[in-house]
Parts: structure tokens; C-alpha cells; sequence
């Protein structure tokens, strides 16, 4: 019953650098496994199958040597006493061994060919089942080679427009600040200045919009890059808090800093970890009512650093807590409010610190969204 998964596809495609190798790796050996286990089941079920009918046949034999042992009884008792009836009973034995010997060589041959025709038909299926197998190999290897070349098309044709678009959207800053700042002079001109701190707001999150799909393409690949140094776990707090505090003002919403503020050093990438903390704050401020408040906190606990965002918006239900963190996750069909990547994209960077992110909530008081990361770091 051989015809085991093939192994080319697992070493020309898995470990190809493409972002797939531990998905891959996984789907190889479920297969492998689910071969194995199908094997195991057709030689099981073909064990009982010839069990049962070796059962069918003996039974059959038996019966049939039972009725001719007392047909031979019945025979015997007819014979009469004498030298006629000794005479005759010796013949009888002389042909019924005959015949034994002769029923014995027939069952024989029986047998050997039962045997003969099991073991073509097991060498049959043994022979047509790896063909199937190495179809079915041939045909995951070509698509996986498509999908490969399709990904790759992808990532160079996002990166080519990721960054054209983002030169277009430098001169749109550049244009809009420089009409914010000749408008601001002539008090006639507050609708330019409007417009263009309006302009300024959409440029920004196209460019948030863009930098998302460029981190989802990144880790898709296995490259995110996440480069740790030391530095002062209280002054990104203070950064990440400084940056929002005008989008806080204007819903009405405190945004502080919570606990201990003196230096709490460790070693992580400042620039990861503040896109963590900015994706944080600007969640929580998305669902977080007018007059709410928002507070972060970082504590030394053991060899991690733990640090918790807490809101008090609407919170999120129970069932819900792990989907939040998944790729394009959306609180209902109906939200537009981005993309539903900087959750994901929140918890791989963590993950790529070698840290775990979890949220906690209760529905109608708020939500918190804590993260562990190491310390030092690892060698």
C-alpha cells in the first residue's frame, strides 16, 4: 500500500523564502499523516475482509466434512458381518483415502489460488494508489509554483506602487503645508487653511493605509523587520501619548500615562513598538465616546516589560477577544474605520519581539489590550 507523499515540492518550494515554510510544512505532514493513516485503514479493512472470508470457507468445509463423515457412518452401518463384508469394508477405506488425499490437494489448490489472487489484487492497488498520489503531488507542486510566482508579482508590484504613491502623497503634504502657511497670513484666506490642514489629515492616513498593506506583505513573507536597541520604555509612552493628544482634545478624551514615569530601560525596536502603541491609542480613541479616557501604563515585571492600553468604550464581547487580532477583522460589515490590520499587524510585531499580546473586556466598560516583551535582548 506504499506510495508515500513525494518530497520535491517540500524541498524546491516550502523553504523558498516566499513566507510559507511552517504553513506548508504543516500541510505536508497532515498529508503525510493522512496517507499513513489511509494505508493503515485499506490494510485493515482488507485483513478483516479475507479473515471473514476465511472464516465463510472453513465453516463451509467443515459442514461439508461433517455430512460425508456421516453419509461414510450410515454407509458403514449397512455392511453386513463375513469374510464378503470384511472384503468390502477394506476397499471402502482403500477409496476413501483416495478420495481424502484428493479432496485434501483440491482444497489445496484452492487455497493457493485465493492467495495468488489477494496478492494480485494487493499488488494491483499497491501500484495504482502512488500513481494517484504522485498525480495529485504533481498537481499541488504546479500550483504552489503559481501561487509562488503570483505572490511574488504581488510584492514587487505593491512595493513599485507603495512607493510612487507615497512620493505623491510627500509632494501633496509639502503643497498643502505651504499653502497652510502663506493663507494663515491674510485672515480673508481661513477656508485655504482648512482645506488644506484637511488635506494634510487624508494624506496622512492614505499613508498609514499604504504603510498597513506594506507591513501585511512584509510578514506575509517572513521579513518584517524588527531591529531591537536600548532605550526608555517611559519616553515612548510619553512620544506615543504627545502625538495623539490633539486627536484626544478634539473628542473630548484624556489620554494619560499612568504609574511610575521614572526611566524604565530595555532593549526593543522604538519604531515597531511605537506603531504598536499609535495603533493602540488610535483603536481605542475610534471607539472610545466623547468625555472617555484613555490610559497607558508600563511596569518591569520579571525579565518582561508588561504594558496595558485601557479605554472606555464600548468593550468587546467575549467570543470576540481573539478575532480582533486577526488580519482584515472589522467590529461589523458595515465599519469602514480602516482596514482592520493594525491589531494584526500590532500583535506580529510584539510576536516578533518575542512578546504575546492578549485584550480583556467587558462590554459596555471599556476594553484593555496588554503586551509582554522581553527585556533584554535575546542571543
Amino acid at each position: 500500500m506504499g506510495g508515500g507523499l513525494r518530497g520535491c515540492y517540500g524541498e524546491n518550494v516550502v523553504g523558498d523564502g516566499k513566507g510559507f515554510g511552517p504553513e506548508r510544512e504543516q500541510t505536508d505532514e497532515s498529508l503525510r499523516t493522512e496517507r499513513a493513516n489511509t494505508d493503515r485503514a485499506l490494510a485493515e479493512r482488507q485483513a478483516t475482509v479475507e479473515g471473514e472470508a476465511d472464516q465463510v470457507v472453513q465453516r463451509a468445509r467443515q459442514e461439508a466434512d461433517a455430512v460425508l463423515a456421516a453419509a461414510r457412518d450410515k454407509a458403514d452401518g449397512r455392511v453386513t458381518s463375513g469374510a464378503s463384508a470384511a472384503g468390502a469394508r477394506a476397499s471402502v477405506a482403500d477409496e476413501r483415502v483416495l478420495e481424502d488425499e484428493t479432496l485434501r490437494h483440491e482444497r489445496a489448490a484452492a487455497d493457493e489460488a485465493v492467495r495468488l489472487e489477494r496478492a494480485e489484487s494487493a499488488a494491483l492497488l499497491g501500484s495504482l494508489l502512488p500513481l494517484e498520489r504522485d498525480k495529485t503531488d504533481r498537481y499541488l507542486l504546479t500550483e504552489r509554483v503559481r501561487s509562488d510566482d503570483a505572490l511574488s508579482n504581488r510584492d514587487d508590484f505593491l512595493g513599485i506602487v507603495s512607493h510612487d504613491l507615497r512620493n505623491l502623497l510627500g509632494g501633496i503634504v509639502l503643497s498643502a503645508t505651504r499653502l497652510a502657511k502663506r493663507a494663515a497670513a491674510d485672515s480673508d484666506k481661513q477656508d485655504a487653511v482648512t482645506d488644506a490642514a484637511r488635506i494634510q489629515r487624508y494624506a496622512a492616513r492614505m499613508n498609514r493605509l499604504i504603510g498597513d498593506l506594506v507591513d501585511v506583505a512584509s510578514i506575509d513573507a517572513g521579513k518584517l523587520a524588527v531591529t531591537p536597541a536600548q532605550g526608555d520604555w517611559a519616553l515612548l509612552l510619553a512620544e506615543s501619548v504627545e502625538i495623539f493628544h490633539g486627536a484626544a482634545i478634539a473628542k473630548n478624551i484624556t489620554l494619560a500615562i499612568e504609574g511610575d514615569r521614572s526611566p524604565l530601560l530595555a532593549a526593543f525596536d522604538h519604531e515597531r513598538l511605537l506603531q504598536v502603541l499609535a495603533n493602540l491609542i488610535t483603536n481605542a480613541l475610534k471607539f472610545t465616546p466623547d468625555g472617555g479616557h484613555i490610559s497607558l501604563r508600563a511596569d518591569r515585571v520579571g525579565d518582561d516589560i508588561a504594558v496595558a492600553i485601557t479605554d472606555t468604550g464600548c468593550g468587546v464581547p467575549a467570543g470576540m477577544l481573539e478575532s480582533i487580532f486577526q488580519r482584515f477583522w472589522q467590529v461589523g460589515t458595515n465599519d469602514r474605520r480602516g482596514l482592520g490590520l493594525g491589531l494584526y499587524i500590532s500583535r506580529c510585531i510584539i510576536e516578533a519581539h518575542g512578546g504575546k499580546i492578549r485584550a480583556q473586556s467587558e462590554p459596555g466598560r471599556g476594553c484593555t489590550i496588554r503586551f509582554t516583551v522581553p527585556a533584554a535582548i535575546s542571543t
